[in-house]
């Protein structure tokens, strides 16, 4: 009974939930420790409920404590991630609920755990809706897999270096969903297919994508022009206000040095030179 899906569930891509999980995994984790001891009776609760009301043991408390995501390791050994995904399968709580564990930001292993749950489960418009705005949280993630096959000789190399024989790297929540978003596998779980986004956009279902870098880049030329027009607008009216001091009536400067001359100065002068009249000329 432990294993069996609540009653009244609805098929989810014309199957029972769980089988979105492969045979071999699910029977995996049916054995594994961490399924009979801590998911025998979790239960789907609201995250308001949660805070308000602390009652048994319910899935968000072993979400919070999550400290990897994953899907196997080791030899073949399920990850905590990928059973409490099943029994999120198992249980299938509400679409409200899975939205409200997607929108906690305090808890990015929970909110990892409702992406993933949504890629499976959701339609493709509501998946671009909900797991888009995702693509901006650059929050750390441990990802837990197989690991690498090393010769016997640089075991202890790994150990002492990279301490990477449990299988442990880093990713971020942005490339984890841009993985739900594009990759056909993640966590070694067969995802469904998914309808491309530009076949829902010449349906009319989702609306065109805004890139991020786009607007940004389109910001900062938007920006530079309003300064390449603030300076022309200013060197403009600087050289009307230059025009304006040389040429206006009853201005007493001027950009010549050498004093300007009327037509009546010019009449009115005298040569200082001495002139010599036609009789002393004769007398001479």
């Amino acid at each position: 009974m432990a294993n069996t899906t609540v009653k009244g569930a609805q098929a989810i891509h014309g199957q029972n939930p769980q089988f979105l999980v492969e045979y071999i995994i699910r029977s995996r984790i049916y054995e594994s420790t961490y399924w009979k001891e801590h998911c025998f009776a979790l239960t789907g609760m609201s995250i308001l409920l949660f805070f308000l009301i602390k009652r048994a043991e319910t899935i968000i408390d072993k979400a919070i404590a999550l400290r990897a995501i994953g899907g196997v390791y080791g030899n073949q050994k399920p990850t905590e991630f990928i059973c409490l995904l099943l029994k999120l399968l198992q249980i299938q709580p509400e679409k409200e609920i899975l939205v409200e564990y997607l929108l906690v930001d305090e808890f990015k292993y929970l909110r990892a755990l409702a992406a993933m749950y949504i890629r499976m489960t959701f339609r493709a418009a509501e998946v671009y809706d909900l797991l888009e705005p995702l693509l901006k949280d650059y929050r750390k993630l441990r990802l837990r897999s197989m690991g690498k096959h090393l010769p016997s000789l640089l075991i202890l190399c790994q150990i002492v270096y990279e301490h990477n024989l449990a299988g442990y790297s880093l990713t971020y929540v942005d490339e984890f969903v841009d993985q739900l978003l594009t990759e056909e596998r993640v966590c070694d779980i067969i995802l469904p297919r998914l309808i491309k986004r530009e076949v829902l956009e010449d349906m009319g279902e989702v609306r065109p994508r805004k890139s991020l870098l786009l607007d940004a880049i389109e910001g900062k030329d938007s920006h530079k022009l309003d300064e390449r027009s603030r300076s022309r607008s200013r060197s403009s009216s600087r050289s009307r206000g230059s025009v304006n001091i040389v040429s206006g009536p009853g201005s007493d400067r001027s950009l010549s040095r050498s004093p300007a001359r009327s037509t009546s100065d010019a009449l009115s002068y005298r040569s200082r030179s001495r002139s010599i009249s036609p009789d002393r000329m004769n007398d001479s």
